[in-house]
């Protein structure tokens, strides 16, 4: 999938409607502002820096960083690449039938891109390996510093 519009839920809808509409006017009829603000935290996510590992803000907690820091034996990028993990079904709901599952690669593909952005724009003389696993549930974003 490359486009939004290439999604049975969004299509279907701008098919009832005449397909005079979009993926645009699909947000605006059926998005809430909170849930566009807040999606643009997990798009454009803030940083921190703790003992030489960057993580993603949400993620950090004092004790179980120090749990993994010290159960991966200091180990910077496999702190974060455990760490800075978005599981794409913990932030939306979908079903395993359909094109749900593109879709959610496409959900992923597109964070992981703003991630990478991101973290060029907060860190631009680093470099960083932001990667899309897959796992059973769907696709998990992460990131970690570039071994190169």
């Amino acid at each position: 999938m490359e486009d939004p519009m290439e999604y049975s839920r969004i299509r279907a809808w701008a098919d009832e409607w005449g397909g005079r509409v979009d993926y645009v006017d699909y947000v605006k009829r059926k998005g809430d502002l909170g849930v566009l603000v807040a999606f643009s935290r997990i798009l454009w996510p803030r940083f921190i820096e703790v003992e030489n590992c960057v993580l993603w803000d949400r993620v950090y907690e004092e004790s179980n960083f120090r749990l993994w820091r010290d159960s991966l034996s200091g180990d910077t990028r496999r702190i974060e690449a455990t760490l800075n993990q978005l599981r794409v079904w913990q932030i939306v709901e979908s079903e395993d039938v359909g094109d749900d599952s593109e879709a959610m690669e496409f959900l992923a593909a597109c964070i992981s891109k703003s991630w990478k952005s991101a973290l060029r724009a907060k860190f631009p003389g680093r470099s960083f390996d932001v990667r899309i696993l897959d796992s059973e549930d769907g696709p998990i974003v992460t990131f970690s510093v570039d071994s190169k």
